[in-house]
């Protein structure tokens, strides 16, 4: 047993779309998520300076001691994960993979796959995929507009469908059978993506996937947290508006008593905004 938190980053709110597999999948385990929303988004960066903005938020969530780490964004785990896991002593967890072996199993021909300009330039997903099966015919799309859309706009109105819709209109002259939701923000607006693709076509939500990677590594290690543990507490930090993360977090999570807490960047380091 290891009663340590298990910490997840993401530029902004879409990682919190991997938690909620969590606290589903794993409601003992206690949970010290960062989202970097002052720097959101991080889809037109370059690797190396993601790779950077990755490892300072990492540093934060070392120093609360977390036990595993889960990069709950696509694009930091295809900057950073390799780097991390060659150099952290604890679990490191990306949410690429999971959606590449998800996809694999589905046995359909042709994948598409949605995500941001960095995921999509790095080829991690279109490798990934062409690695497992030759023959796959993968079509890929990048949608910053859905990040900025889920960061700054109602996810669920009707002004945001019409963007959805007519982003995805891509796939009318390339169709797919299966659709990876490359990028954490994504599945906040699962229900417009599904409208837009049509119900022949299969949503694999690569985040939540990673959740199963990560409950098998707690299993194997011996890392489960104990049941029902009076002092767990989940803790939620962002680098941007603690009162905007906030709404959407309570909203997405269903907690109305969910606390955020303020982190600033000083020196390249992540720390507390009253430190």
């Amino acid at each position: 047993m290891d009663n340590r938190a298990i910490g997840y980053m993401d530029s902004g709110v879409g990682g919190l779309t991997v938690v909620k597999q969590a606290l589903t999948q794993l409601p003992d385990e206690e949970i010290i998520y960062v989202g970097d929303t002052a720097r959101m988004p991080y889809g037109p960066r370059p690797q190396a300076e993601v790779r950077d903005f990755t490892w300072q938020i990492t540093n934060f969530l070392l120093e609360q001691d977390i036990k595993l780490l889960v990069i709950a964004c696509n694009t930091a785990t295809a900057a950073a994960l390799p780097d991390l896991q060659a150099k952290l002593s604890i679990p490191v967890v990306g949410v690429i993979q999971p959606g590449i072996d998800a996809a694999l199993h589905s046995k359909n021909p042709r994948v598409g796959v949605i995500a941001t300009e960095g995921t999509v330039d790095s080829g991690a997903y279109a490798q990934g995929l062409a690695s497992g099966k030759s023959d796959l015919v993968v079509e890929q799309l990048a949608a910053p507009e859905f990040v900025t859309a889920v960061e700054t706009m109602d996810y669920q109105s009707e002004t945001v469908a019409k963007i959805v819709e007519n982003k995805l209109a891509y796939f009318k002259q390339h169709p797919v059978d299966t659709l990876i939701m490359g990028c954490t923000h994504f599945p906040l607006i699962e229900t417009f993506i599904g409208q837009a693709m049509g119900p022949a076509v299969t949503l694999i939500d690569a985040g939540a996937e990673s959740i199963n990677v990560v409950e098998k590594i707690l299993a194997e290690q011996d890392l489960k947290h104990a049941l029902s543990v009076a002092t767990k507490a989940n803790r939620f930090y962002t680098t941007g508006s603690a009162t905007h993360f906030g709404a959407i977090a309570k909203r997405w999570l269903e907690d109305d008593q969910l606390l955020v807490e303020g982190l600033a960047i000083k020196d390249d380091q992540v720390v507390l905004t009253n430190k």
